[in-house]
């Protein structure tokens, strides 16, 4: 039997010891990695290479949808960005145009980001409210 990539089982390892949050991070990572290769692929006319790559990276926004819990007000929200997120992926594949490409990368990068804040946050002490005064 061969031995397994080093590389695919540190990945593999690290996806299944992430936390939830973790797990969405490496989402949200995933879809803007797939959106610059297909950006690559478009500067170089490959536009077949270009639309398997959106739709991984659609694919990944799916699981993210397909995770929404709609009894939070937020989840609305994002679905209703995520939805873009698929308008800006057809026009993409549609068109091959980079201008709409680098939308979405801004879009995917900006949700990424903001996770990465609420991760911060969630990570952070909560200051008791119920501290006396001195």
């Amino acid at each position: 039997m061969a031995p397994r990539n080093p590389y695919a089982t540190y990945n593999n390892n690290k996806v299944l010891s992430a936390t939830p949050a973790e797990l969405t991070l490496m989402l949200y990572e995933g879809a803007i990695k797939f959106c610059n290769l297909a950006k690559v692929d478009i500067e170089k006319k490959e536009y077949g290479d270009s639309i398997g790559h959106i739709q991984r990276a659609r694919n990944i926004i799916v699981e993210l949808q397909s995770t929404l819990d709609f009894k939070y007000p937020v989840a609305k929200d994002f679905d209703t960005i995520y939805q873009y997120i698929f308008l800006l992926m057809t026009e993409v594949n549609k068109n091959h145009d980079l201008e709409t490409l680098e939308e979405l990368l801004v879009e995917l990068r900006e949700l990424r980001d903001i996770w990465k804040m609420v991760m911060k946050a969630a990570k952070q002490p909560q200051a008791s409210s119920d501290k006396s005064e001195d």
